[in-house]
């Protein structure tokens, strides 16, 4: 069951041959870092929780830990000799070490415990399939213990965790004892009908049983069968007491399995003294307290371990999530606040709490937050400036690194200033974390801390309680002796006693942490910009243009998106040295027309990431004022429209010819449409314009003279679009040549829209008048204004259709005409709250499970770049789901689950995932890639009958042409076949399926989801049904998970 961790007699020598390997992918992204507890999880590989609980509970054991790190390499050997031959190397006891290592100093939200698993010589399948904790501790223990002997630590398993129980049977007549000693390594106690720990123990341990009337006991003293008592009694109890609870039993009733979830307690603190053979010692010696319960959650089949610890050594920051937001310190208790008002001084005290005095200079800003519960832009900013810039003032104290991401104390001065500010810092420092210690440090307040995998999360003792009963309840329970106490230099230090070489392997790998995290934090938070000098501007029909050549009128600047508009306007001013007078920052787009400046940049303080700019962004760097002298409007109301003016030719003796010309101009949005005549020249006519996109359409509709007053936008008309003018005393001659004009208003067309914004307003809902051109912002704002509501809606709102069945379908993007979008006149709209994902995004659907009912989805909005693993997480999230085992499956056209994204690193954009597709998270971790497995020992003639796309083309084909045994070793009762398809010598064999009908005893039917096969050399997308025809009474199971895509 637990692999080769059942046979590690000869574990002392690493064995390189290979078992249990498996190929670890590297992460695209390093690990986060620890949260705000401090503290280390695990990963959970699948199946490892009983596991990750288990090593949680013995890393808190200090004694345990300590022992283990008191062997050093002379004993245990080096993992780095571990492929050498004859080296002699204890590979289990030396990744326990570097696993506690890690869990101590790393810097990283969870450990893994992949190389721990591999020195057991578990396989991959093994970490994915969940077994019992107790009996892992028994094996794990055991196993340790072999591994440790020939060394100092031989007796480390038998010191800590060793006790004996004897058993006696008293003779009634003679008085004779007899009796036999038990040695444990942990107890197991009943659940069923009994209350609690010490009942359990009570009968155990001191009641007697009777053996008498038809139960008589043959005393050997006596020679003859007599009455006799039975009892056990505690011997010698060891440092730390296992106690195994029995959850699960077995009903003969019904013969199955089942797990007791009844009421059970046990108590923080108990005295076994009552249950010890030997009571005349101090009742100190038999004082035991509760120090870890690993809880099981689920049924006696399957479930989930987790564990609630006791932080013995107050490593960690025992502070609950609704506290974490309050400042450590408050400033009236500050006896000399003349320190906090030198922020030098406080930055170069919290640099020397820093390992090697490194911090990034983000999270310098944070824990200058924490300490003193105000940030440097309210409370320094003003008098001083920007953070980054006040260390670079200071350079002879500080050291910025290149990309000015991460800052240190210099060497020469650090010894200097520790020795200037060593009095103030510690009068400080004890200032600063004195509320901290009140919370943290109390003795009345024992710190515990619910460790589930990965997440680690502070609790308080009373909650240990809600663990008594219960689907979801304690499984094992840890004491240690009450008289074990810790050393005070061991108390909040994570290095106390950890070996020097892996203290300098944990230091130098959390450097390394901290430059892939500021490489990785570099490449996600850069944006790209181009700049636009305004200088090298002129303002020109309508739009800007660049004076000599786009190339020399724009500038690209790579910039961090975590830093302020501030620093992005301080760093064009140092690139543009001739620059002179005052500098606007605004956001600009290019139109037809030319360029547009949109939005005007403010606030100083905001980061980039706050005032939204995207990667690519164009801003244009002028004045504010006016670009070559002229005033130029701004702002997306009056965007220019470049439109295709049609209108009658005039002679050169200013008649009008029957000839119409067409000719290009540009018009703010927000402009009425009369201004057409006044920029021909045309006194007063008729306008006309075309609803299609083709001017050669006959669809020419009149605008009514009332509209004339409305603007370009809001009569739907976009860049490209044709208007007609056509002067008062024109007849209908040229129409029938030119097309035929409609001079009639046509029906209006109208759009529904309903109030699901969950804000009260007078209608329900509205219809909007619309044509396929309007662009859905104005029928937005429209239809806000018609049904009275809040203005502030315009700013988070969006418009999503609703089909017939009432179910809300993808927000419409604002930018898109009616006909882009693909909305139909009379379609209802829904007004909903929130945004509608920008152009780069995708609004997907998701559900739990597979049987999804109508209206049951949830709603999610990511980028299409994101990775299928991200996105898992962030679905699993909303949820409040955890763990590793799911996975995501896309729902096909029928509405069933369909394939599953297999590949998890690759993007949503790649797998054409698409707004609007609904993705179903299904339970299960996805299994190894190509694996297909059969059993050798049936020797059974099997066939293939397989549909080609669902078409009537039949073959039948024996399997064994088809699967080619080769390479493949021996696994218990199966063998593992590789999936090389060879189809070199398949031959189609068309047969009647009435002869099938003459010979089939049963058949199997298996349904392949999406697999791509190898026929003739050509690679063919085939769905298939396969039906197993079996010519014996027996079975063959198919087992094939996936298949590659190319296999020529």
């Amino acid at each position: 069951m637990f692999g080769d961790l059942f046979e590690e007699d000869y574990s002392s020598v690493s064995n390189n041959n290979g078992k249990g390997k498996r190929l670890k992918t590297k992460a695209l992204e390093p690990p986060a870092p620890r949260e705000f507890t401090n503290l280390s999880g695990i990963r959970n590989q699948g199946g490892t929780c009983y596991l990750n609980s288990l090593l949680q509970t013995l890393h808190f054991t200090p004694e345990f830990r300590e022992a283990l790190f008191s062997l050093g390499p002379e004993e245990l050997g080096s993992l780095e000799d571990k492929d050498k031959p004859d080296a002699k190397v204890r590979i289990i006891p030396l990744q326990l070490q570097r696993l506690f290592a890690q869990l101590l100093l790393l810097d990283q939200e969870a450990a893994s415990t992949a190389d721990l698993t591999d020195s057991f010589g578990w396989t991959s399948d093994e970490e994915m399939r969940q077994h019992d904790v107790q009996e892992l501790n028994r094996i794990l223990f055991s196993a340790l213990e072999t591994s440790l002997v020939g060394t100092s630590g031989h007796d480390l398993i038998n010191r800590l965790y060793h006790g004996t129980i004897v058993n006696q049977i008293v003779c009634k007549e003679c008085k004779n004892v007899s009796e036999k000693q038990e040695d444990f390594l942990d107890l197991t106690v009943a659940v069923k009908n009994v209350s609690g720990l010490e009942d359990a123990l009570w009968n155990m341990y001191v009641e007697e049983e009777v053996f008498d009337c038809d139960n008589l006991y043959h005393c050997g003293n006596c020679g003859r069968l007599v009455k006799a008592a039975k009892s056990a009694k505690l011997r010698k109890l060891p440092p730390f007491l296992t106690i195994s609870l029995l959850r699960f039993n077995f009903d003969f009733v019904k013969c199955e399995r089942y797990k007791e979830t009844s009421c059970y307690t046990f108590p923080l603190r108990i005295n076994l003294k009552p249950f010890c053979e030997q009571s005349e010692l101090d009742d100190l010696e038999y004082m035991y307290e509760l120090f870890s319960v690993i809880i099981h959650k689920g049924g006696c089949y399957g479930g989930h371990y987790h564990v609630y610890i006791k932080d013995v050594d107050h490593l960690g920051n025992w502070q609950f999530q609704e506290d974490k937001s309050k400042p450590d310190v408050n400033l009236e208790d500050i006896q000399n606040k003349e320190e906090i008002d030198d922020p030098l001084m406080i930055l170069k005290a919290i640099l020397l709490q820093e390992e090697s005095n490194l911090i990034p200079v983000d999270q310098l800003g944070q824990k200058l937050l924490k300490k003193i519960g105000i940030s440097w832009n309210k409370k320094y900013r003003k008098q001083y400036g920007p953070l980054r810039k006040f260390l670079q003032l200071h350079s002879q104290i500080f050291l910025l690194s290149s990309d000015e991401s991460t800052v240190r104390l210099l060497k020469d001065s650090s010894l200097q200033v520790e020795s200037d500010i060593q009095r103030n810092d510690q009068r400080l420092f004890k200032t600063l974390t004195s509320e901290s210690l009140k919370l943290n440090d109390g003795p009345s307040c024992p710190h515990w801390f619910d460790i589930n995998d990965s997440r680690v999360q502070p609790i308080k003792e009373k909650d240990i309680e809600q663990q008594f009963q219960g689907k979801e309840s304690a499984y094992m329970l840890f004491y240690r002796k009450s008289q074990l106490q810790r050393p005070p230099e061991a108390r909040a230090n994570p290095r106390y006693k950890v070996p020097c070489h892996l203290l300098s392997e944990m230091d130098a790998a959390n450097i390394e942490l901290q430059i892939k995290r500021a490489e990785c934090d570099s490449t996600n938070n850069t944006v790209e910009l181009h700049l636009h000098l305004g200088p090298h501007y002129h303002f020109f029909n309508g739009a800007l243009h660049p004076v000599v050549s786009q190339t020399e009128s724009m500038w690209d600047l790579t910039f961090d998106k975590r830093k302020t508009l501030g620093d992005l306007r301080q760093s064009i001013f140092q690139l543009l040295e001739f620059w002179e007078g005052d500098m606007v920052l605004s956001v600009a787009k290019f139109v037809p027309a030319g360029l547009h400046v949109c939005q005007t940049l403010n606030g100083d303080d905001l980061t980039l990431c706050e005032i939204e700019i995207a990667n690519g962004e164009d801003i244009f760097v002028w004045n504010g004022v006016e670009v070559g002298g002229i005033q130029i409007p701004t702002g997306s109301d009056c965007e220019p429209l470049l439109l295709n003016v049609l209108h009658v030719a005039t002679s050169s003796e200013g008649e009008e010819c029957q000839q119409l010309i067409e000719t290009s101009h540009v018009f703010p949005s927000n402009a009425e449409i009369g201004t057409v005549f006044t920029a021909l020249a045309i006194p007063e006519g008729v306008i006309l314009i075309n609803n299609t996109e083709s001017r050669g359409e006959e669809n020419w509709t009149t605008i009514p003279k009332e509209d004339l007053k409305k603007t370009f936008r809001e009569q739907g008309l976009r860049n490209g679009s044709s208007v007609l003018i056509q002067g008062s005393n024109d007849g209908n001659s040229l129409l029938t040549k030119q097309g035929k004009w409609i001079n009639t208003v046509n029906e209006i067309n109208w759009l529904q829209v309903k109030n699901l914004s969950q804000l009260e307003s007078e209608e329900e809902q509205v219809k909007i008048s619309a044509t396929l051109n309007t662009v859905v912002f104005d029928i937005r704002i429209k239809a806000i204004k018609e049904l009275k509501l809040l203005k502030e809606l315009a700013e988070n709102s969006c418009l999503r259709p609703i089909d017939r069945n009432g179910k809300l379908l993808c927000p419409v993007p604002d930018r898109c005409t009616l006909k882009e979008a693909g909305l139909k006149m009379g379609s209802s709209l829904g007004l909903c709250p929130g945004k509608a994902p920008a152009s780069s995004q995708l609004f997907l659907f998701f559900a739990l499970g597979s049987d999804v009912h109508p209206g049951t989805e949830m709603e999610i909005i990511v980028e299409e770049t994101i990775s299928v693993r991200d996105c898992l997480k962030i679905m699993l999230d909303k949820c409040g789901l955890t763990g590793d085992t799911w996975h995501l499956r896309k729902m096909d056209w029928c509405f069933e689950a369909g394939e599953p994204l297999c590949e998890e690193d690759a993007k949503l954009k790649e797998l054409m995932i698409c707004s609007g597709d609904t993705l179903l998270l299904i339970e299960g971790k996805l299994p190894p890639l190509y694996v297909l497995r059969i059993s050798p020992h049936q020797h059974i003639q099997t066939y293939v009958f397989l549909f080609h796309d669902f078409k009537e083309l039949s073959y039948f084909i024996p399997c064994s042409l088809i699967f080619e045994y080769k390479g493949y070793k021996k696994l218990g009762q199966e063998e593992e076949v590789p999936s090389l398809w060879c189809l070199s010598s398949l031959h189609r064999q068309p047969a009647s399926p009435v002869s099938f009908q003459k010979h089939v005893l049963r058949y199997t039917r298996v349904y392949m989801e999406s697999i791509h096969t190898c026929i003739y050399g050509a690679c063919v997308r085939t769905f298939m049904y396969i039906y197993i025809f079996l010519f014996t009474a027996k079975i063959i199971s198919l087992a094939l998970y996936s298949a590659p895509s190319f296999l020529c």
